[in-house]
């Protein structure tokens, strides 16, 4: 009895096996038939789910909804054929997709093996029982391979055959899975037929052929390239086999054309057609370059021939032509002036050489040698000894070269004298190359070697003539420059005496002061009157920075003053200088100032930079008589490497401090000279000529320059460039203050190193003044002495520059090695450049520049004390 709600033709075992056989098949062949169901059933929802049912009938009816499920995959799967068979290989089932795909209907497929749809060649192979074996063997049995259709039509299919079993492993059948894959299998083989013609292509022409990588550097200049794929041809074009190398690894010193053109063609993709040399192959190529791929890989194709042998056979007929003209040249001219002496024919097979009468008659000869003939041996005899070598050797190099010969040689004629004549020819080679003869003319070139040899003479006699010349030019310029050192050597004394007399007058004026206040002091104490000696105190002591002031501008003009550089806001050196510049310049002259804003930093002596400005602004005054403007201007600038060229000094970041004028400007006579140590324009006894020598060479010592643009009634501008600083700034230029003397504590010792003794001795009293335990030293070898012995020393305070072969800082560097934690303070008037300007300070080290105050002193002691 069948069960309810089941087809009649199928019992519920039967059922379930199907759906297994189904479900498995479709979930092999990637379809999830839960989805496709789902869907299906929506569309078709079972009537018969009811939950009054009986157990038995709702089992029954879930199983039934399952097999509609299962169906409807089944059914909907349109892209695969899906074909279930019997263990047999009999078709059971057969979807809609495998009639699209195949042709035949289920009905037509009922109790037909699946080998119908197997073509001959694989039904003949026993193709689908090999399958199945492997499909049980395997689980699975995939191929890829030609199938037919009802209408005998090939087409290629991805195909996957599978067993079915029961929950209770026996074996139902097979299910086979098929898609339509003729189109990309067509494809693929025509891709892979194309890509194998183009393979053997390469690898049988004898042209050579390489994929090359061009490498580029940070600014994308082409440097190098390296060979990725390269063809059989291309090592024997190449004569070396560099697939997957680096060219510079072969031929480092590889011309530059050959990077430059590959890298133009890898960059813009235009191809390119040329022929050159290489000389590290020592080879001509034809080469043809062309992009390939992705822009961004820089790889290009390249085609080459090596065609050494033909550029070299091209330039022996060039060669060979050449020659030919001028021997036919030769021949007219010598035919026109009725130079030739005779024709000769020389048999090369037979070596018999015949000559003309004429010839004959020149040289002596039987005119039956015309008919007969004589070995060439007998020719070359008769030639100059000292030429018979050369001419034999120049034969024999004619007939292994073939084609035109022409070679002057020296020959006894009739008279018994040896002339000058030329032997101009050309050897005829067979068909197979050999040299059959050699026929040719006799021309008379001895007047020409006549003149020749009168022109070698001549020519000889001008180059002796130049020669000679040649030297009497060189003895002339040293004569000259001579005189111009002289002349360089009175400049420079005229320069140092103009020098020496504004600073004797200077220099006089301000002694005589310090000189008269110390008299007068003596005087006065003398007679018991001491009120009046603040009075000449303050006058010895403003001559002595005066003097001091003077001192400093000629180190400056040097270049070898002693700078202490530190970070410096300009702005406000400014502002704080601005009173008193308003004050020197007097009340005619209007001041302004132009700020930029958030103006860099700088790293600058600031005293020095106030020193520069005010003169500046001084010489800006001065050039203004009837009054004016000073415009006093700070700017940020970065230079880039075009302008800092232009300025000679390293591009990067700058700040500017510049002054201007309104007033007379200069010439171009003396802007050229402006800078120039001692130059000056105005009278002897107001001015050193050392004002902007002296800024020019702070500016340079700073890292900086200085330049001018001026105009004559117009005005000048001096502007500074000056290094910027990239670090933090607490405030503007560092201001002395007159702060108290700082007292020793107990046990602190000094030692004074210093081979002046008044300045030593001052040294000495002020520290012990202050409570300071002093030692001395003259120079370098006793202060080490001393440093050596067991006393304790804190502080060394030495001048730079010490007798005895040790200066101070060499003194001081071996005081570290001694006693690591001593502190150093240098005081000197002339820095040694090549020992403190050149080298960065120690830890531990301090400059003070002579002369000092006395309270600068305790000041800086102090600070290295508590540092």
């Amino acid at each position: 009895m069948q069960k309810p709600g089941l087809p009649d033709s199928m019992t519920r075992a039967e059922l379930e096996a199907e759906n297994a056989r189904l479900r498995a098949a479709l979930m092999e062949a990637g379809i999830d038939p839960d989805h496709v169901a789902d869907r299906q059933v929506q569309r078709n929802p079972q009537p018969f789910l009811n939950t009054s049912l009986s157990q038995s009938k709702i089992d029954e009816a879930a199983l039934a909804s399952r097999e509609a499920r299962h169906r409807a995959v089944f059914e909907s799967a349109a892209d695969f054929a899906i074909i279930v068979t019997d263990p047999r290989g009999i078709v059971t089932d057969w979807n809609p997709g495998a009639q699209r795909l195949l042709g035949w209907t289920a009905e037509e497929m009922q109790a037909h093996g699946a080998e119908r749809i197997f073509t001959p060649e694989d039904r003949a192979e026993g193709r689908v029982q090999l399958e199945m074996q492997r499909a049980l063997q395997d689980g699975r049995a995939a191929d890829d391979r030609w199938h037919l259709r009802k209408s005998g039509e090939r087409f290629w299919a991805s195909g996957e055959m599978m067993p079915l079993f029961d929950d209770d492993g026996e074996r139902l059948g097979f299910v086979k899975i098929l898609r339509d894959r003729t189109e990309e299998h067509l494809a693929g083989a025509a891709l892979q037929k194309a890509q194998e013609r183009f393979e053997t292509i390469l690898e049988t022409i004898e042209a050579a052929f390489a994929i090359v990588e061009v490498k580029f550097d940070a600014d994308d200049h082409p440097i190098d390239y390296r060979f990725l794929e390269a063809n059989p041809a291309f090592e024997r074009q190449a004569g070396v086999n560099l697939r997957g190398k680096w060219v510079t690894e072969f031929a480092p010193n590889l011309e530059p054309f050959w990077f430059e053109t590959y890298g133009h063609v890898a960059k813009t993709g235009e191809p390119t057609i040329f022929e050159n040399y290489a000389e590290a192959f020592q080879r001509w190529f034809d080469v043809r370059a062309v992009r390939v791929g992705d822009p961004a890989d820089r790889q290009i194709a390249i085609l080459f021939n090596d065609v050494t042998a033909r550029r070299e056979a091209d330039q022996r007929l060039r060669v060979s032509e050449a020659l030919a003209r001028q021997n036919a040249e030769r021949v007219q001219l010598a035919l026109a002036a009725g130079a030739i002496i005779g024709t000769w024919h020389w048999d090369l097979l037979n070596d018999r050489f015949k000559v003309d009468e004429a010839f004959a008659r020149a040289f002596g000869l039987d005119p039956a040698l015309g008919r007969d003939g004589i070995p060439l041996a007998q020719i070359i005899a008769n030639a100059h000894p000292d030429d018979q070598g050369g001419l034999a050797a120049a034969i024999n190099e004619a007939i292994a070269r073939g084609g035109h010969y022409a070679h002057q040689y020296r020959v006894r004629r009739v008279d018994g004298n040896y002339y000058w004549i030329e032997a101009n020819g050309r050897v005829d080679l067979g068909p197979d190359g050999t040299p059959l003869s050699f026929p040719g003319v006799v021309i008379d070139v001895e007047a020409r070697r006549n003149i020749e040899d009168e022109r070698d003479r001549a020519i000889a006699a001008l180059r002796f003539l130049n020669e000679n010349l040649e030297q009497r030019v060189a003895e002339r310029s040293a004569e000259l420059m001579q005189a111009e050192e002289k002349l360089r050597q009175s400049q420079k004394m005229e320069a140092v005496g103009q020098l020496t007399g504004g600073l004797a007058h200077d220099f006089n004026n301000l002694l005589a002061g310090i000189s008269g206040a110390l008299e007068l002091m003596r005087l006065r104490i003398a007679q018991g009157r001491v009120t009046d000696l603040d009075r000449y105190m303050v006058a010895a002591k403003g001559a002595t920075e005066r003097a001091a002031a003077l001192t400093h501008r000629l180190l400056a003009f040097s270049r070898r003053q002693t700078l202490d550089p530190r970070p410096t806001n300009v702005d406000m050196l400014v502002n704080g200088m601005t009173e008193l510049i308003r004050r020197t310049v007097g009340p005619s002259i209007t001041i302004e100032t132009m700020r930029a804003q958030e103006l860099w930093p700088a790293l600058v002596d600031a005293s020095q930079l106030e020193n520069a400005l005010l003169n500046l602004c001084i010489n800006a005054r001065d050039a203004m008589p009837e009054g004016g403007r000073i415009i006093i201007e700070t700017a940020n600038r970065s230079l880039d490497r075009q302008a800092a060229r232009a300025y000679d000094i390293p591009e990067g970041q700058y700040l500017t401090l510049s002054v201007s004028d309104t007033g007379i400007g200069m010439t171009p006579e003396v802007m050229a000279r402006v800078f120039e140590p001692f130059f000056t324009t105005k009278p002897i006894g107001q001015g050193t000529g050392l004002g902007l020598s002296m800024i020019y060479g702070f500016a340079q010592q700073s890292g900086g320059l200085v330049r001018l643009h001026s105009n004559v009634g117009q005005g000048t501008t001096v502007r500074l460039y000056l290094p910027r600083h990239t670090g933090v700034v607490a405030g503007g230029a560092e201001v002395a203050s007159n702060v108290p003397a700082a007292f020793a504590h107990d046990g602190e010792t000094v030692l004074v190193v210093d081979d002046e003794v008044t300045v030593r001795m001052l040294v000495a009293d002020v520290l012990m003044e202050l409570g300071y335990t002093v030692v001395e030293a003259a120079d370098g070898v006793a202060g080490l002495k001393a440093l050596r012995s067991n006393r304790n020393i804190d502080l060394i305070i030495t001048d730079v520059g010490l007798p005895g072969g040790m200066n101070g800082r060499q003194m001081a560097d071996a005081a570290q090695a001694l006693r690591p934690d001593v502190k150093t303070l240098f005081i000197t008037g002339y820095a040694e450049a090549a020992v403190i300007g050149d080298e960065a300070l120690g830890p531990g080290m301090k400059i003070l520049t002579k002369p000092f105050s006395i309270d600068a002193l305790a000041a800086r002691v102090r600070e290295l004390m508590e540092g």
